[in-house]
């Protein structure tokens, strides 16, 4: 998330979105799924990602994804 939203440093917590970070635009926002997806070696589908409102969206949607 510091690499895409260009951040020196980033307190995590399930509840971050767009509303709390400044630099977490639409481009930043793709930028940060693409990354996501490389990561982890899967696509989300266009469902899930309009779904995720939160950063806990994200990962509740990589851990079933991963299990």
């Amino acid at each position: 998330m510091c690499d895409v939203f260009d951040l020196d440093e980033l307190e995590y917590s399930d509840g971050l979105s767009a509303e709390v970070i400044e630099e977490w635009d639409s481009l930043s926002h793709i930028r940060f799924i693409v990354a996501v997806e490389k990561r982890f070696g899967f696509r989300f589908s266009s469902a899930e990602i309009e779904g995720f409102s939160k950063v806990g969206d994200l990962v509740d949607s990589i851990a079933a994804h991963i299990a």
